[in-house]
């Protein structure tokens, strides 16, 4: 073969592209979102992950509102079902002795072990690092309880909510004469995932230069203080707690969300310099009102904030909110109008982060896809979330090789539920 022809058959090779965790064998404990979403980010990226569940104990995170035709006990809600894409599910019995040795045994093969129980419950159930590390040293042992194995609250009962309000966070939202307001969605839960996935990322790359596995102790609590951020900052230099600002800032203004012309019409805009402010005054069509000096720097329009925000609702009033954007976007000021969750649906904007996954039990279902663009080419599909105990023979056989005798002994002995 010629150099020439060796090159245009080269040329004509495509190659796949191939997950970077493919390969990674994860046992998954968890339960509700937080450990679930650790798990589907591991699954994202190409991990093989086992869901050990139970019939008798489901988890709750797939109960509650179904969608129509939801009727059995293998049915999930559409949170669960887009939570728990791409994994498998085997339920087994922890409460049984066989059933806690299979559990261990898959641990033996597993790369990691993810867990979100109480501290203590996998101690008890011997299947907490110190029992297992000596069967299989490589293994990474993940666990995400809401304050950690260690400290005076480890046994504390924790939910999103209550860590939102004991890290602080709660006292930095809303305004001074609202009481404090949680983020509505899940945040400590998504917050704690990332966290935990990025750790046992570089716990696998650490692994993969030492040979040795490691525990990975995540408190949910301490990974929702580390977003409080400069506010911590704040505290420390101050030696006081800083007050809730609601919309505003301490630094620039205006900011704030502004009412628009038409129901219930909203526009966030954020002058942070003397550029932005000037651009802002030409958006507006140049008012006399802003020719006063008390306005030519961020300091002196922080304390004249209340006045500027009224005469910016009085020129909002008159607008859409998609006309203030255009007009404040073309002469470079940050303004974007509010939308709510079916608009961002509805919007080509968002094409990256949401595919149609062919879910079985519903159809074509809308979920949000990895936030990420990759110039090695497109991602593997994402498959439909598991049903109780969909993979049991097929996990049992590809990670214990048990023939079906065996697993049948399994069964006799209630290790499977």
């Amino acid at each position: 073969m010629t150099v020439k022809e060796s090159s245009s058959s080269l040329s004509t090779v495509r190659q796949e592209p191939v997950a970077p965790l493919k390969g990674i064998k994860v046992l998954d404990f968890t339960h509700v979102l937080a450990g679930p979403f650790c798990s589907r980010l591991l699954a994202d990226f190409g991990a093989d992950v086992v869901r050990v569940e139970s019939t008798k104990h489901p988890d709750r995170w797939g109960k509650g509102i179904k969608k129509p035709g939801f009727e059995s006990q293998q049915d999930r809600q559409a949170s669960y079902l887009n939570t728990n894409r791409s994994k498998r599910s085997i339920c087994i019995d922890l409460k049984n002795t066989a059933g806690r040795d299979l559990a261990a045994r898959l641990a033996v093969v597993a790369d990691v072990v993810l867990e979100n129980f109480s501290a203590g419950v996998m101690e008890r159930l011997k299947l907490d690092y110190d029992s297992l590390q000596p069967l299989n040293p490589r293994l990474i042992h993940t666990s995400m309880s809401g304050y950690g194995h260690s400290g005076p609250r480890r046994d504390w009962t924790s939910m999103n909510f209550n860590l939102q309000g004991y890290s602080g966070l709660m006292m930095l939202t809303g305004s001074e004469s609202d009481p404090p307001i949680g983020i509505s969605n899940s945040w400590n839960d998504y917050v704690g995932g990332l966290h935990a996935g990025f750790a046992i990322v570089q716990a696998l790359e650490k692994r993969s230069k030492t040979g040795v596995g490691c525990r990975l102790d995540v408190s949910q609590f301490e990974c929702s203080v580390a977003t409080v951020g400069a506010m911590l900052l704040y505290s420390a230099v101050n030696g006081t707690s800083p007050r809730r600002l609601g919309n505003r800032s301490r630094r620039f203004a205006p900011q704030g969300v502004y009412r628009c012309a038409g129901e219930d019409q909203w526009c966030a805009i954020s002058v942070q310099n003397d550029e932005q402010w000037r651009a802002l005054l030409t958006g507006m069509g140049n008012p006399s009102w802003a020719d006063e000096t008390r306005f030519a720097t961020p300091l002196g329009r922080v304390r004249c904030h209340d006045e500027i925000d009224e005469h910016l609702r009085e020129w909002t009033l008159k607008l859409t909110h998609t006309e203030v954007e255009t007009r404040l976007q073309q002469v470079g000021v940050p303004a974007e109008r509010m939308r709510r969750i079916q608009d961002v649906i509805d919007s080509p904007d968002g094409s990256g982060v949401f595919k149609t996954m062919e879910e079985p039990r519903v159809g074509a279902m809308c979920i949000t896809w990895l936030p990420l663009g990759f110039s090695s080419g497109p991602w593997p599909a994402p498959q439909s979330a598991p049903s109780l105990g969909q993979h049991r023979d097929e996990v049992l056989r590809r990670w214990l090789n048990l023939s079906d005798r065996e697993i049948q002994e399994l069964e006799a002995r209630q290790a499977l539920v």
